[in-house]
């Protein structure tokens, strides 16, 4: 009996295309109603944890970004970052991603943000989302590598919120939480099941 149990929520985890639509949905994934509601609320964080910074750098709220060096003031929102960060500037890779500060990359970085922050609130466009956020995480860990320097306070030497923020982004867009309190099922069916664009 207790095979069978275990079978059965083995199969059950398994991606299932067997529904009316031929899509997948949240309920297909992830059983549990208190894991889909905790799933919607990190999404609904982690998205406005993006749009958030493209609000302060394009505004200049006084947060992260002064109002005079606002985006639509003339601001880089990369430049401050990855020239005058000393934990960017006296890493191993400062030279290399000093390249990325300004110009085009002000507009790739902050779309990225927007498109990111936008795509996970609204619950569509989810995994596009991710692999661009994941990669996003990537290139800001590497910048600052290696965390933990002399004087500052770090608790681990190898992982910290980026790498949290990158598979979190990743589990919200392959657990589909998008279709609840989302744009996730009407999307999917415009784009398709396994569309990179859901």
């Amino acid at each position: 009996m207790a095979t069978t149990k275990h079978s059965e929520a083995v199969r059950g985890m398994e991606t299932r295309t067997d529904t009316p639509d031929g899509i997948t949905h949240m309920e297909d994934v992830v059983r549990n109603p208190v894991a889909r509601w905790a799933l919607v609320a990190l999404r609904y964080v982690l998205g406005f944890t993006f749009l958030w910074p493209f609000l302060d750098k394009l505004f200049g709220l006084g947060y992260g970004t002064p109002a005079e060096n606002a985006w639509i003031d003339g601001g880089s929102p990369t430049t401050g970052f990855l020239t005058k960060n000393p934990a960017v500037v006296e890493g191993p890779f400062g030279d290399f991603f000093a390249n990325f500060a300004g110009g085009v990359w002000d507009w790739l970085f902050m779309f990225g943000l927007l498109g990111i922050g936008v795509a996970f609130l609204a619950g569509a466009g989810m995994k596009i989302a991710a692999w661009g956020g994941t990669l996003l995480m990537a290139l800001m860990y590497f910048a600052e590598f290696p965390i933990g320097r002399d004087g500052e306070g770090f608790t681990n030497p190898i992982f910290d919120s980026h790498w949290i923020e990158a598979l979190a982004l990743i589990v919200l867009a392959y657990t589909f939480s998008g279709d609840k309190l989302g744009l996730g099922r009407w999307w999917s069916r415009i784009v398709g099941n396994d569309s990179i664009l859901r």
